[in-house]
């Protein structure tokens, strides 16, 4: 779902810079340290799910475990799928380093509001943290898809069908996404329960 360079108009990508860098610092001044490793692991994860994509217009889709990141970062999450994406621009030339806010923004924001909205069904038992991980991936990728969608459409008229596109692309991928959240949590809460206890410094 990366916007590719010299698609968006000059203030979204300003705008999307500034919220970029707000939500970044506030998952840094968050980010409980003795979690390093896991933010590590989690963005190489994203980075390597995004890595094959199909390309739809300027943009294309993949796999991007953002809600999963969420369920398990919490704000942190900004700064994990911003260094993510900073690699992928800069080794494989996927966005790029103009549009790169934007494209973070349009990826962490979705997984941190969906770790605040579905969080105590996270952190509950049975069925009810397998339906609320599942909503997480579902929605965090329902959320990219129409952030992603609406930075095309305040660039132009003419990125109307592609931003319609882009949201049509994703339905199965959201499903998909629930079903990796739901089974990746659940896993989680039997060998590193831990790990779903997001927990903030600062």
């Amino acid at each position: 779902m990366h916007i590719s360079e010299g698609v968006l108009s000059g203030p979204v990508l300003a705008g999307g810079w500034a919220l970029a860098a707000v939500g970044t610092t506030l998952g840094l001044k968050r980010l409980d340290y003795d979690r390093l490793m896991t933010v590590a692991i989690l963005s190489a994860a994203f980075f390597v799910g995004s890595l094959i994509h199909v390309p739809i217009g300027p943009v294309s889709a993949h796999l991007i475990l953002n809600g999963l990141l969420g369920a398990i970062l919490g704000v942190a999450a900004f700064p994990a799928i911003c260094v993510a994406l900073l690699l992928q621009a800069v080794l494989f030339q996927y966005g790029g380093l103009v549009v790169l806010g934007v494209n973070t923004f349009d990826m962490a924001f979705p997984a941190v509001a969906c770790s605040l909205i579905f969080g105590p069904w996270l952190r509950s038992a049975g069925s009810l943290r397998t339906v609320g991980a599942f909503c997480c991936g579902f929605c965090a990728v329902l959320l990219a898809a129409l952030l992603t969608a609406g930075a095309l459409a305040l660039s132009g008229e003419a990125f109307m069908t592609t931003a319609t596109a882009i949201f049509l692309a994703h339905l199965p991928i959201m499903a998909v996404e629930g079903v990796i959240t739901a089974m990746a949590v659940g896993f989680l809460a039997k060998v590193r329960p831990e790990l779903l206890t997001i927990r903030l410094a600062g």
